[in-house]
């Protein structure tokens, strides 16, 4: 059977948009959006800084059900409310198959992610805890590199949702 992407193609809603000179339409990965496709294997996003890649890969993380500030959708902390609300005019066409895993990883605010993981394991509960699912050493006990070294490692497996921005 051939693999499917779990995200088959996210659309904007060009009709609900009031204005195309109002941010975040202005920026030309919105702007010009009508359908992009997602390849079955990797899509990257390639552009200028300042052309909206990762603002449009922000939305389609929120439209997925992913914290706007990082890590996987089990993830609900928010230091500030700074997204737009670009998800909310973006249609999302899903595969059949469900994604068994995914991650948002905002580069800005992995810190915050990091810190997020050591507070959840601070609390008392029969659960494993959730640093054993990223190498079992603090994210902050490591450089920054090793630190994302050890998501890509140990967190990443598969058969997935994985967005990244810088």
């Amino acid at each position: 059977m051939e693999a499917l992407p779990y995200l088959k193609e996210v659309s904007l809603k060009r009709d609900r948009v009031d204005s195309f000179n109002a941010y975040p339409f202005s920026i030309p990965a919105v702007n010009h959006l009508d359908t992009l496709e997602f390849a079955k294997d990797v899509t990257i996003l390639v552009g200028e800084n300042g052309s909206g890649k990762s603002t449009l890969l922000e939305a389609i993380a929120v439209g997925m059900g992913f914290n706007a500030e990082g890590g996987t959708k089990n993830f609900n902390f928010g230091t500030r409310s700074t997204h737009s609300s670009l998800y909310a005019y973006l249609g999302l066409s899903k595969s059949y198959k469900k994604h068994r895993d995914g991650f948002f990883l905002r580069a800005e605010s992995f810190y915050n992610v990091a810190t997020n993981i050591d507070e959840l394991d601070e609390e008392p509960g029969p659960q494993p805890p959730i640093i054993n699912s990223y190498g079992g050493v603090s994210l902050h006990h490591q450089s920054h590199g090793e630190s994302f070294l050890a998501l890509m490692v140990e967190r990443f497996g598969g058969e997935g949702v994985y967005t990244q921005t810088t």
